[in-house]
């Protein structure tokens, strides 16, 4: 994707997968929020918590980027991959293909060595035990990560892959601080199905569109190590 228009993809991205990340991570947000009834909710800790996200999915994308770029410098193959996977995204949370399981299933070997770790920092007390807390459960296995992750690894290159997986966790923000706020509200809305459908749909759009991207366009990478993209003719 040409410029800096992948960034608003990736925070639209995570905008529409909010849906499944309230399935995920809610339950962590709404303890977080509402740790006592009938008291407001425990903004500092929440924000806390979507930095320490944040922050992993920053990692995530650095580290896939510069692990990219050695091993796979074309990247059409890797749009047409991450285009895939962003259709997967939208099966899956619209219910109709589960296939991402799988993903999620081999990414749970990370998690049992760092599950232990976050269970230590229950219950939250402060915004830095948050922070700290949002950070490991930024590695929670995801099939909605997966997929923004491939979507980064595509853009080139270790900063780019970055700020994309940042504006993804951006995206997944607010969804995250409204169930903190308001958990059961927040969830009902997002999981009648005419609104995953549509959150759906949205992310099948950017999926054919990633796709479309990885195959008209090759990169040419110049002197200065930054790649422009030309239309096959």
């Amino acid at each position: 994707m040409e410029g800096w228009g992948f960034l608003a993809a990736a925070l639209a991205i995570g905008f529409l997968g909010s849906s499944h990340c309230i399935g995920m991570c809610g339950g962590i947000a709404g303890a977080l929020g509402m740790a006592v009834p009938g008291r407001r909710p425990a903004w500092g800790q929440l924000i806390g918590y979507s930095a320490g996200r944040l922050g992993s999915y920053a990692l995530m994308g650095a580290l896939a980027g510069a692990l990219g770029a050695a091993i796979l410098p074309a990247l059409g193959p890797l749009r047409l991959v991450a285009g895939l996977m962003l259709v997967a995204m939208a099966l899956y949370i619209a219910g109709i293909w589960r296939g991402l399981v799988w993903l999620e299933r081999g990414g749970a070997y990370l998690w049992r060595y760092l599950q232990p770790l976050s269970a230590k920092l229950l219950p939250v007390r402060s915004a830095g035990s948050a922070v700290a807390l949002g950070s490991l459960w930024g590695w929670l296995p995801c099939g909605l990560v997966y997929s923004a992750l491939t979507f980064a690894l595509a853009q080139g290159g270790s900063l780019r892959a970055a700020l994309a997986m940042l504006a993804f966790g951006l995206g997944t923000v607010p969804a995250m601080l409204a169930t903190g706020a308001a958990a059961a509200k927040v969830r009902g809305f997002v999981q009648r199905p005419a609104v995953r459908l549509l959150f759906a749909g949205l992310i099948l759009l950017f999926g054919l569109w990633t796709i479309w991207g990885g195959h008209g366009h090759h990169s040419v990478p110049t002197e200065t190590g930054v790649e422009h993209y030309h239309h096959r003719h």
